[in-house]
């Protein structure tokens, strides 16, 4: 029986590295007050004021609306009794209003911060995404702030077409709203600490994907109370991470041996294993045999070097993944199909018998490298069946080792070997 556990637990130094890839890393992005030539000058602050950018948006609280609607009834009574006591208290109130604004400006302004998402991002499986701030005021800290994320499915630029909703009626638009609503993930994360002048701090926000393909993870925005919560200050941003989501492992049956044939010839691939030629030499890491140590080399270096040989590949598969729309008809049979796919490819890819894939009648890709296994599976994240790939019948040029899939029934999937069947999902 494979486990999703398992199918994630890695054999082997090459494959440690999957899914270590560096996501993209958007530039640092934060509040700012600064003219042309990027220094501080009064005329931005007061036109920041006058016509607030980024989605800057300024709202009273209840105790912030208690406190306007206090203030206008004193000023009320104020200029129809003329007492100064009352004028008195309300410059106060409204001197607290303008100040609660001034600080809470004061508190955003100078905090960069960007996003960081740790791959590889799996369906249904933990995303860890870290904002880093950084406080780049001279002495002023910084208390109190949120972040709001979510995370949204992203349309292929392929797919996306321009609809009007001025001839729809409104019940539609209200229902496809909701349906894209329903579809993102909104998570926020909060500043407890002090960010003192000069400091650095990493927030992180745990969510799950709930399917394959592109997704968006966006910063929608970032807010404060600080400092009286009279006033709730919320700044847009435009950070943004544009990531791919792989298929969550899945089980699946052995139901034969099918073991692979040995090619004609000795043919090796420079791919790291235990075979008998020297591949490359590389630092040596924890848990490598120390009689891979190559004593002269880490002489010369001073530094401890390994060797690293070429693997046999005595045997092997060759994957083949038919997307034909006819052939898989229902969309819960062909998610499953995906899975399998990915599954099974990782698990050969891990035992070195993985030659090369093979998506409708596309190119075989040889996959030599975890970089290799990488793409394949960012394919099969965005796969989608399509009608073209219904005369895609002829396959890769080979007449042994072949590994298709086909439907099994109305839910299952199988894998089949030169037409003989090994496995089942």
């Amino acid at each position: 029986m494979r486990s999703p556990e398992n199918s994630r637990a890695l054999a082997g130094s090459a494959a440690e590295s999957i899914g270590h890839r560096r996501a993209s890393e958007p530039g640092s992005v934060g509040l700012r007050t600064r003219g042309a030539t990027g220094r501080f000058t009064w005329n931005a602050l007061l036109w920041a004021l006058v016509f607030p950018q980024q989605a800057r948006r300024i709202v009273p609280t209840i105790p912030g609306g208690v406190l306007v609607a206090l203030s206008l009834g004193i000023g009320m009574a104020a200029y129809n009794s003329s007492s100064n006591i009352l004028f008195l208290t309300l410059a106060l109130l409204l001197t607290c209003l303008i100040l609660s604004g001034v600080l809470s400006w004061l508190n955003l302004r100078g905090v960069l911060w960007r996003l960081r998402v740790a791959p590889a991002l799996r369906a249904g499986h933990d995303t860890m995404v870290t904002v880093e701030l950084r406080n780049e005021k001279s002495f002023l800290p910084t208390y109190g702030l949120w972040f709001n994320l979510v995370a949204r499915r992203r349309t292929a630029p392929e797919q996306q077409r321009a609809e009007s909703t001025l001839t729809a009626p409104g019940a539609e638009v209200r229902a496809v709203l909701a349906e894209a609503e329903a579809a993102s993930i909104r998570g926020r994360v909060a500043l407890r600490d002090r960010l003192d002048s000069g400091g650095a701090a990493q927030l992180e926000w745990v969510f799950q994907p709930r399917r394959r393909g592109r997704l968006r993870i966006e910063l929608a925005s970032v807010g404060s109370l600080f400092p009286f919560g009279f006033l709730r200050k919320d700044v847009g941003t435009s950070v943004a991470s544009d990531v791919v989501v792989w298929p969550a492992p899945v089980e699946y049956r052995h139901l034969g041996p099918a073991a692979a044939r040995r090619q004609t010839g000795d043919q090796r691939v420079v791919r790291a294993g235990t075979g008998s030629d020297l591949m490359a030499v590389r630092r040596y890491t924890t848990g490598d045999s120390h009689r891979l140590i190559h004593w002269k080399a880490s002489a010369r270096t001073r530094q401890l070097l390994v060797r690293q040989f070429a693997a046999e590949i005595a045997e092997g598969y060759v994957v083949w993944l038919q997307a034909d729309a006819g052939m898989w008809p229902r969309a819960e049979q062909f998610e499953l199909l995906i899975r399998f796919v990915a599954t099974l490819s990782e698990d050969l890819f891990r035992a070195e018998r993985l030659l090369s894939v093979t998506i409708n009648d596309q190119p075989a890709a040889t996959v030599r490298r975890v970089r290799d296994l990488e793409v394949f599976l960012d394919r099969l994240a965005v796969l989608e069946p399509s009608a073209a790939a219904a005369g895609s019948r002829g396959g890769p040029a080979i007449d042994h080792n072949l590994l298709t899939f086909v439907p099994e029934g109305a839910r299952s999937v199988s894998a089949r070997v030169d037409g003989q069947l090994i496995a089942l999902a």
